[in-house]
């Protein structure tokens, strides 16, 4: 009997190192990400989406006798637990370990840090504490890394209901965010229009937040779809092939005014590519038309590419 052995997974030390990285980079931001929602969010009493802003409500309620953390990682622990029964063995390592990591530089930071960064001035705080929030939400996505909370939350409800994942999370935020003012006008006394500024300030830090994280994400991935109306096509197609290494579509039309057949090249780049195209086609013809629009999304060789089975 012949016994097919299948032979052990072997880690390059390219790999190696690069998994070390993203480790890295993901502990890194975990930490920012903590100081600057100590010091920019939580001191200026402003509550932020997510399970820390659960914990943030508790800890304003509880008198400032309930960490941050604490909260967090109790929450964090109980939506793993549903999650693994629920949806399986899904939750790596990294989850859980980042879940406990941000849950200890919250503790840590709330320890050292005990005054908002720049004072009574809450826009300002919002303002900046969403981009580096944003910032460092991205930059531990990329390196492949999860801050858990109401992420578990949103797999588990997509489970079960119709409702995509981005839905439940922004539900989720809004529900957290508006609550502020139910802790801070009956728990703490503030007068009802400082309570509803603090939602205000709330939803700020949710939108700046999204949209820093979404800058992130795409940033210089971000393509776009150029169309070259030019005599010169053929000159230009080439150049963009061989000396550009993009594909280059050519498309049959016929000017409605003109009443002429022409040539329009479809060319789709990176956002930072853009000059370099820009520069081909004026060379070659300067009084070429060209129009240049933002697609959603590009997979394929030199692109994203296309994630699952």
């Amino acid at each position: 009997m012949n016994v097919k052995i299948k032979p052990a997974k072997v880690f390059s030390k390219q790999s190696l190192a690069t998994e070390i990285r993203n480790d890295l980079t993901i502990l890194f931001f975990l930490a920012l990400y903590s100081v600057t929602l100590v010091g920019f969010v939580i001191n200026s009493e402003i509550v932020s989406g997510g399970l820390n802003g659960i914990g943030t409500l508790v800890y304003y309620a509880s008198g400032k006798m309930i960490p941050v953390g604490y909260t967090s990682l109790a929450l964090n622990a109980i939506l793993i637990v549903i999650a693994l029964k629920i949806l399986g063995k899904g939750f790596g390592v990294k989850t859980i370990s980042a879940i406990v990591a941000i849950s200890v530089f919250i503790n840590i930071a709330q320890s050292y840090i005990t005054e908002p960064f720049l004072g009574d001035d809450k826009a300002m705080s919002a303002v900046i504490g969403g981009i580096l929030i944003g910032l460092c939400i991205g930059s531990i996505f990329k390196a492949g890394g999860s801050t858990g909370g109401t992420d578990i939350l949103a797999l588990i409800i997509n489970k079960y209901r119709d409702i995509t994942p981005g839905k439940v999370i922004l539900y989720a935020d809004v529900v957290i965010i508006s609550s502020a003012f139910v802790v801070f006008y009956l728990f703490m006394g503030k007068p009802a229009m400082e309570a509803f500024r603090i939602v205000v300030y709330g939803f700020v830090v949710m939108a700046i937040t999204a949209y820093t994280i979404d800058l992130v994400l795409l940033g210089s991935q971000q393509s776009v779809q150029m169309f070259i109306f030019s005599t010169q096509h053929e000159i230009i197609a080439e150049d963009i092939a061989s000396n550009h290494h993009r594909g280059v579509t050519v498309i049959h039309g016929k000017g409605w005014y003109s009443k002429k057949d022409t040539e329009i090249l479809m060319v789709v780049v990176l956002k930072n590519e853009i000059q370099d195209i820009l520069r081909v086609v004026k060379a070659h013809d300067p009084e070429a038309f060209t129009s240049i629009g933002t697609v959603t999304g590009v997979y394929g060789k030199g692109f994203s590419q296309i994630k699952g089975k």
